[in-house]
């Protein structure tokens, strides 16, 4: 049976890619996928590892049933680029650190998280780290829309 691994990255850990990992996990399980897909969550930046989400990040998630209180925040690293299928940052500098980091024969693994969501027009996942619930309530919706969009472009792979 094919596998896929997935690593969702942010800058910090603690907000966007720990919210899309939860998202992506509950989406996987409900689509009886869990034993093809691994899931991961890294930040490209150092300042958070250790440590658990943010907890206005698992408040709004903990609302729609996703739990995140388990999740801890690390740093991506170079083996990351060798162990997962896909690295999907939520926007453009992080796909920049990506690339800065990555061996050149790995780069197509790096994918934007809204590439999944072509109903929208939206390109980014923006960072509610200094806003207030309401961006927490939105990088919920995004990460449910693309993970749906995610799952939906990897199903034929895992099914074949």
């Amino acid at each position: 049976m094919k596998t896929i691994s997935i690593c969702f990255v942010c800058l910090g850990n603690i907000c966007r890619s720990p919210t899309a990992e939860g998202v992506m996990r509950h989406q996987v399980e409900a689509a009886r996928l869990s034993d093809r897909v691994r899931i991961d969550s890294a930040g490209t930046g150092d300042w958070h590892i250790g440590a658990a989400p943010d907890r206005r990040a698992q408040q709004a998630a903990g609302q729609r049933g996703y739990d995140l209180s388990a999740l801890r925040g690390r740093q991506i690293a170079p083996e990351d680029f060798e162990q997962f299928d896909l690295l999907i940052a939520m926007d453009d500098a992080n796909v920049t650190a990506l690339k800065t980091i990555c061996p050149p024969a790995q780069r197509d693994r790096i994918r934007l998280l809204m590439e999944f969501a072509p109903a929208t027009d939206i390109r980014e996942v923006a960072d509610p780290y200094f806003g207030g619930d309401a961006g927490f309530e939105r990088v919920l919706d995004q990460c449910e829309a693309a993970c749906r969009g995610l799952i939906a472009a990897l199903r034929p792979q895992l099914t074949s």
